[in-house]
């Protein structure tokens, strides 16, 4: 049974940066992501990090974060450069429903979330 628990969130002034940090329990070799949402909004796919390392991200956030994994620590990272007004959102830490192009279109197995405000 996997359990992930989000860390590192904040508020931060616009062209900040956060780290974001996600721990593992009970982890396995899974593809993972971030996701994000926003009070009245759809969720958002963020980043995505296969077994092997390759990784994708969401159109809004090219060029700005780096998604990471430390498997000796079961941990996963967003860092996040440059921050904009919105990227105001809860961030979570999960392992999406399918890997690869399709990660983003579902959420699957994610913690309780950490939320991030740039002003």
């Amino acid at each position: 049974h996997v359990q992930l628990v989000e860390s590192g969130g904040g508020s931060v002034q616009a062209g900040g940066s956060l780290r974001l940090s996600c721990v593992a329990s009970g982890y396995s070799d899974y593809c993972m992501a971030w996701f994000r949402q926003a009070p009245g909004k759809a969720r958002e796919g963020v980043a995505f990090i296969d077994t092997d390392g390759s990784t994708r991200y969401g159109d809004a956030v090219k060029g700005r974060f780096t998604i990471s994994r430390d498997n000796a620590q079961n941990t996963l990272y967003l860092q996040m450069n440059s921050l904009q007004l919105d990227d105001t959102n809860m961030y979570y830490c999960a392992i999406p429903e399918r890997c690869g192009e399709a990660w983003s279109r579902g959420f699957g197995l994610g913690g309780q979330g950490t939320q991030v405000t740039v002003s």
